[in-house]
């Protein structure tokens, strides 16, 4: 079993060199037993003078002409300009001069799309330097994220509205991601209210990572013939145990490899109208295959497999970067050594990247702290790997910390971006010292959802705080199973310090706008490391052409809209892959 394991690490590199070296024909197929077969012809998909193109640079390579518009730059000056012009992937203009942008496109290789914003805001494409979108790829299903909706009506209007694209008995599903605290009758739809909205397809939607969850009439009648899933009149399904064997029959019986790949293509088209094109994933915990996984449970060797296989479709239409979570129990590490020996940190192209360790190095008993942690931590030290640890309080950080400086003073992490996430009551003092470790802290507002909080105990995490300690910062949603992975809510979470109740959780903590959208753009860009450093999170000339025009003006808009902002118009490397019609 240890001799299987320990070849998983290299063929997940070899899936990568598939991809990036030589685009092939590759057929992954699933059997009874769901376990995965790979096989390639070594058949090109592309001429074989592209090949050379797609390893280096990546699939999307545009021109498009954005005028009359506002775009906030981000750039060392914060300016705002009307024109920005996108050559073959880059961006070659940035300024109001029409006839010059034109000029600068003028020897594209590429037709050139013109686009008049009609004075919309746009933004660089927003990065996410802590979610799980490599999860929400694999949902069984057709997957319906249902973050921004305020409403038991406006649930039951998202829901009619996929409906009409899914086939006549083919699930709608929604896992995680979402809570009844941000709707209106902070409760989930009934079983009567989800028939009035669909009568042709069985419905399961299931909060955080175990639940409870809901169902329709045509969806209980499965569930309780196929799984035994004991559901109440009202649809209701109790978190845990019922709501585990509902989703274990789900995975099992609707997810083949085209279906994740379905489910791949719908993660991305839901994250670039959210405006986000660049994620770093941060794993899943192992499956165990039973009603006990959860959410974000997943076959940590298998997972990143139907991803690979769009992007060697060249279907590919965000930007992905992954960290590797490890879950081992001894000072042995064994899966995590195999992963130092036979995986490249940051291989790959500007479309699909590997990362770093993390979010978890060692298995979550140890995750805190302690021997398993230590020997984990020194390892990927003398690896020269950068690693990302998750702290959801001051006691799990202070021995995580105490760890970190032991390896240090044995080999220095100084230089190796070392990262703590969430950090949601960090002290002062710990960010003294992770800052002298050359570490930095990527913040969640995940509390938005559920979290509680007041003036002598605020929620979390200490937003201003962490800004004014100069410390690396960025912002990383943790999206997909407890929080949303648009990054809109978290927005109005750091900016007002209400949860999805409206109440005031945490106060004395909130950051400007300006501040947010920054830690969301080029101070991420810290957190992604390698080329991406200088390649993403500002509008400039060299850099790729990754934009979203929103839905409206994020600078002056009423704060309670800010949650529900999206994009209009994504672009991303000069190539339009999110087009709402409403330009």
């Amino acid at each position: 079993m240890f001799a299987i394991i320990a070849i998983l690490p290299f063929l997940l590199v070899f899936q990568f060199w598939v991809l990036f070296a030589s685009p092939l024909d590759v057929q992954v197929s699933s059997n009874t037993n769901s376990t995965l077969s790979i096989e390639s012809s070594f058949t090109p998909v592309l001429p074989p003078r592209f090949i050379t193109q797609s390893h280096t640079s990546g699939s999307l390579r545009g021109s498009v002409l954005l005028y009359n518009g506002k775009i906030h730059t981000i750039g060392p000056s914060n300016l705002v300009v009307s024109i920005l012009a996108v050559r073959d992937g880059y961006i070659a203009y940035t300024g109001d001069d029409l006839p010059e942008a034109e000029r600068t496109l003028s020897q594209s290789s590429s037709p050139v799309r013109k686009i008049n914003l009609r004075r919309r805001v746009a933004v660089p494409g927003l990065i996410d330097c802590h979610n799980h979108i490599v999860l929400l790829g694999n949902r069984p299903g057709y997957h319906t994220p249902l973050e921004l909706s305020l409403s038991v009506a406006d649930v039951k209007a998202t829901y009619q509205q996929r409906a009409k694209g899914v086939p006549k008995d083919g699930w709608i599903t929604t896992i995680g991601g979402f809570s009844p605290n941000q709707l209106k009758e902070q409760r989930l739809p009934t079983l009567e209210e989800l028939d009035s909205a669909v009568n042709d397809n069985p419905i399961f939607i299931s909060t955080s990572f175990s639940g409870p969850a809901t169902t329709n009439t045509k969806g209980r009648e499965i569930l309780e013939r196929e799984a035994s899933v004991v559901i109440a009149t009202n649809g209701s399904i109790a978190s845990g145990l019922e709501n585990g064997k509902a989703l274990l029959w789900l995975r099992q019986s609707l997810l083949g490899f085209e279906e994740r790949k379905r489910s791949v293509r719908s993660a991305m088209e839901y994250a670039a109208s959210v405006g986000v094109t660049t994620h770093l994933d941060q794993g899943a915990f192992s499956a165990t295959n039973t009603s006990s996984d959860g959410a974000a449970s997943e076959d940590l060797y298998t997972f990143h497999l139907p991803w690979l296989s769009v992007y060697n479709d060249l279907d590919g239409i965000i930007r992905l970067r992954i960290n590797f979570l490890h879950d081992d129990t001894t000072t042995e590490n064994p899966t995590l050594v195999e992963r130092l020996r036979n995986t490249f940190p940051f291989f790959g192209n500007d479309m699909m990247r590997t990362g770093a360790i993390g979010e978890f190095a060692v298995g979550i008993a140890d995750y805190a702290g302690g021997p398993v942690f230590e020997a984990a931590a020194l390892k990927i030290a003398k690896a020269g790997w950068r690693l990302e640890v998750h702290a959801l309080g001051e006691n799990d950080l202070k021995t995580q910390l105490e760890g970190f400086e032991k390896v240090d003073a044995e080999v220095s992490i100084k230089n190796l971006r070392w990262v703590v996430a969430h950090v949601p009551r960090i002290s002062t003092d710990s960010l003294r010292r992770l800052k002298a470790l050359g570490a930095g802290v990527n913040v969640s507002g995940w509390l938005y959802l559920s979290g509680t909080g007041n003036t002598t105990n605020p929620a979390g995490p200490p937003f201003r705080r962490i800004l004014d300690s100069g410390i690396r910062g960025g912002f990383g949603p943790d999206g997909a199973n407890i929080a949303p992975l648009s990054p809109w809510p978290h927005a109005y979470y750091a900016i007002t310090g209400k949860n999805a109740k409206g109440e005031v959780i945490n106060p004395g903590q909130s950051i400007s706008r300006q501040e947010v959208l920054e830690l969301f753009t080029k101070h991420n860009t810290w957190f992604l490391g390698g080329p991406d450093e200088h390649s993403l999170g500002i509008l400039e000339t060299g850099r790729l052409g990754d934009v979203a025009v929103l839905s409206e003006d994020y600078f002056t808009i009423p704060e309670e809209r800010i949650r529900q902002l999206r994009s209009v118009l994504t672009v991303v490397g000069g190539v339009v892959v999110w087009d709402s019609g409403e330009i």
